[in-house]
């Protein structure tokens, strides 16, 4: 914690590593240049290798990360102590720890993969006052299946969902249980989540492009990359381009459409994912799911979807296309159909999709 401190103060410069994999630690300090010089305004550089796998390294100052914390405690009603249970070299970790710095706290913390009861001792164990934890979906859907887990979970004030979309019956598990959850959108290059439930935090600006491409503006940006790339997607100072595409509702919420490479070109038409997904959770029969995109001859790519079905449950291809249909375009329904036990996942819960078309993209 006093090495946070130091580097808000900036009084020095952190490279965020995991401790526990030696060969990945300083693979990522070479790629990202420890040790060299850098702009004395960098207080953090967060690897962000995304879906390449080379490192970029979003540099944060420790302007971004405080404007980040107190526009983080502003919107849930003030400071408190909170649980680390993500890995500290991701940005939602590392901000956990930036979070309690500033609050003057000392967060609780657990593995990630922490088995339920570890997780409802670490909550025990958080005191009183306002308490706060950072999950992904994963592990939220792992402790609702825990009683005492869900309970420790009901008692804090609110609960950070990120990593990726939250599945509609992890949603559903969750308001049934009364968590205070809330969904939330950024990346390492905008400090962290910067909208919650749709809502930019205080001082984050939300542009769409005609393409529906989100921008992400405001005092949380990162000032660059360590290892820039081409197009800079920091080309426009204060703005960070995602590869992300949205739309905005009447009352100015942001709902996140999926990223612009996770796109299906089909029979002519363009197919989002997270689109497709969302009505495929809706089926009584399916538990979690992915959508993807593999090569076909007559289409360009087809849909498939991979599915964890409920226990006990089993689905059909047509009946699954009906039900995609009464909510979608047809062309959005799936042509293929996967059952697996449990969905490939990266990072910090994120859906490996380059796994699932490796896995299944034989040309049919």
């Amino acid at each position: 914690m006093s090495a946070i401190g130091d580097a808000l103060d900036g009084r020095a410069g952190l490279l965020p590593v995991p401790a526990d994999d030696p060969e990945q630690s300083a693979a990522t300090a070479r790629a990202l240049r420890a040790g060299e010089p850098i702009d004395d305004t960098v207080a953090a550089v967060l690897s962000t290798s995304g879906t390449t796998g080379i490192p970029k390294g979003a540099m944060l100052t420790a302007a971004a990360l405080l404007a980040s914390a107190g526009a983080t405690h502003d919107r849930l009603g003030g400071p408190g102590r909170w649980l680390l249970a993500l890995p500290a070299y991701h940005v939602a970790g590392f901000q956990v720890l930036v979070r309690s710095v500033v609050a003057g706290t000392t967060p609780v913390a657990v593995p990630p993969s922490a088995a339920p009861a570890e997780l409802a001792d670490a909550i025990e164990t958080m005191g009183p006052g306002r308490r706060y934890a950072s999950l992904v979906a994963v592990q939220l859907d792992k402790a609702l299946g825990d009683p005492r887990a869900t309970a420790a979970l009901a008692s804090l004030d609110a609960i950070l969902i990120g990593g990726g979309p939250m599945p509609a019956t992890i949603a559903e598990k969750a308001s049934a249980a009364d968590l205070s959850v809330i969904r939330t959108y950024g990346m390492s290059e905008t400090a962290g989540g910067c909208v919650y439930d749709g809502v930019p935090l205080t001082g984050v600006r939300v542009a769409l492009d005609d393409g529906g491409r989100i921008s992400l503006g405001g005092p949380t940006v990162a000032s660059g990359y360590r290892n820039p790339v081409t197009p800079d997607p920091f080309a426009d100072p204060g703005w960070f381009r995602t590869d992300d595409i949205g739309a905005v509702d009447d009352s100015r919420v942001l709902r996140v459409l999926g990223r612009v490479d996770d796109a299906i070109s089909t029979g002519g038409l363009t197919v989002l994912p997270a689109l497709v997904e969302g009505a495929v959770a809706t089926h009584p029969a399916v538990a979690d799911c992915a959508v993807f995109g593999v090569a076909d001859e007559r289409l360009g790519q087809r849909v498939v979807a991979a599915v964890v079905l409920i226990d006990g449950a089993t689905i059909t291809l047509p009946e699954l296309r009906s039900h995609v249909s009464a909510a979608l375009s047809p062309t959005a329904a799936p042509r293929e159909v996967h059952v697996v036990d449990e969905l490939p996942r990266r990072g910090i819960g994120k859906i490996d999709r380059r796994e699932l078309i490796r896995r299944f993209g034989g040309e049919g």
